[in-house]
């Protein structure tokens, strides 16, 4: 009888790098430190990367994103390795792929940044919102690229969990072969289905302002520690891994202030350098909740030695997402991990109420950070002053059930109450207000 050998793992596909630096652009993060990152994706995605190369470059090429020669560089350097995927650490346009794929030939497979992150949300993405959102930027993603580079799929299964190698996850495969109103059709269906979950955000959002209870959204760069925080501050049990993207699917629960308040605290997806519009948008649902937030806590990796990069490509995408002037509290976490006796540095963005030590992981500094969000919460209130009719004595009673009154008025018309409250209550009795 012939010996049987089962697999004990999928093996894993390897990779080399590929990186421009473009003379006439201001990138967020140097060349290096921008390839050191998209090494960490790699390996988030299951990929071995074994080899890397760079160029500095005037202007693009129009054809293949990098020189000629320099593509014949990268074509021997996957042959030596015996590599079978380029990863391209800037988005390749439709033209750019379908040169460089024409250049290095069938055997092997190019993906750029966003394809990869891309990837690695199709495997992380653990609730029906969140399947339904990646595969909706994924989509989008592939549509213009829907050209003979896709036929090879054919012979290929899909699906999340399968064995068809990143950058491939997520939507069917053989979805990737119909033609562009197939998939025009898909996308259009997502996005009702998006609508459908937005518009059950929304209620939850008008069900929370009615309460009267403040919600705290957490925000950073991926792997700054969000998860762990949510964790020690509530016990929630969301689950944490030192890697980009450990956790995708957001993480509402409740939170107990020093006074015995409530608020809701609700974890966000973690934000990165160069992330996909596509998946901004497909995220739109999900990122509503930072935007609608009474407070955010930006939640920054001390230890990591590109923190003001990182810092900066957050703000960057809350200002392209439109949040407003919230109020942010700086969380500088991994204390743990930093030089004692040294100052973080300080960001230029000046709209931080305040900022706050503390290592998630061994739980230091924990109380003074509740301490500062009470606080802070305390002075973003509003004072409003509300004019009431008798036949509304329901708005009445909630008011006095999750506000501060502190003044009250029976007049001919109505109850005028003057009340302490946060914004979006405010807003939410914007009808009863008298200016």
């Amino acid at each position: 009888m012939p010996d049987i050998h089962f697999a004990t793992q999928i093996e894993r596909e390897r990779a080399i790098l590929v990186a421009a630096s473009i003379s006439i652009s201001r990138p967020l993060m140097s060349m290096e430190d921008s390839l050191a990152e998209l090494l960490q994706l790699a390996d988030t995605a299951g990929m071995d990367v074994v080899g890397q190369i760079t160029q500095n470059l005037k202007s693009i090429n129009p054809s293949t994103y990098i020189g000629p020669g320099k593509l014949e560089e990268v074509q021997q350097l996957m042959i030596d390795a015996n590599a079978t995927v380029a990863i391209f650490d800037d988005e390749l346009s439709p033209r750019h792929q379908r040169g460089i794929e024409k250049h290095l030939g069938e055997n092997m497979k190019v993906i750029d940044r966003s394809a990869l992150i891309l990837d690695i949300f199709a495997q992380h993405a653990n609730t029906r919102e969140g399947g339904l959102q990646v595969e909706l930027a994924q989509y989008e993603y592939r549509k213009p690229r829907l050209t003979r580079q896709w036929t090879h799929l054919a012979r290929q299964a899909g699906g999340k969990g399968s064995s068809s190698g990143v950058g491939l996850r997520g939507p069917g495969e053989t979805q990737l072969e119909v033609d562009q109103r197939e998939i025009s059709r898909k996308i259009i269906k997502l996005k009702q289905d998006l609508e459908v979950v937005r518009g059950h955000r929304s209620r939850q959002r008008t069900q929370r302002a009615r309460s009267g209870i403040p919600v705290i959204a957490l925000v950073g760069y991926t792997n700054a520690g969000k998860s762990t925080l949510i964790n020690t501050l509530t016990d929630a049990g969301t689950y944490v891994a030192d890697q980009l993207f450990a956790t995708l699917d957001p993480t509402t629960r409740k939170l107990t202030l020093p006074s015995g308040r409530q608020a809701i605290i609700s974890d966000t997806v973690g934000f990165i350098q160069k992330l996909p519009t596509s998946l901004i948008a497909a995220f739109r649902a999900t990122l509503e909740e930072v935007a609608e937030a009474d407070m955010l806590l930006h939640v920054v990796d001390m230890s990591h030695p590109n923190v003001a990069q990182h810092i900066e490509a957050v703000e960057d995408t809350l200002a392209e997402i439109d949040v407003p002037a919230i109020p942010r509290i700086l969380v500088w976490n991994k204390a743990d991990q930093w030089p004692s006796g040294q100052t973080p540095p300080l960001p230029e963005e000046r709209h931080y109420v305040d900022s706050v030590i503390i290592s998630a992981h061994q739980k230091t500094g924990i109380d003074n950070l509740l301490h500062v969000i009470e606080e802070s919460l305390a002075h973003s209130l509003r004072t409003i002053k509300l004019s009431i009719p008798y036949n509304r004595g329901e708005v009445v009673s909630a008011i006095y059930q999750h506000t501060t009154v502190m003044e009250r008025s029976d007049d001919p018309e109505g109850v005028t109450l003057t009340l302490r409250t946060s914004a979006a209550l405010a807003d939410f009795y914007a009808e009863f207000q008298v200016h």
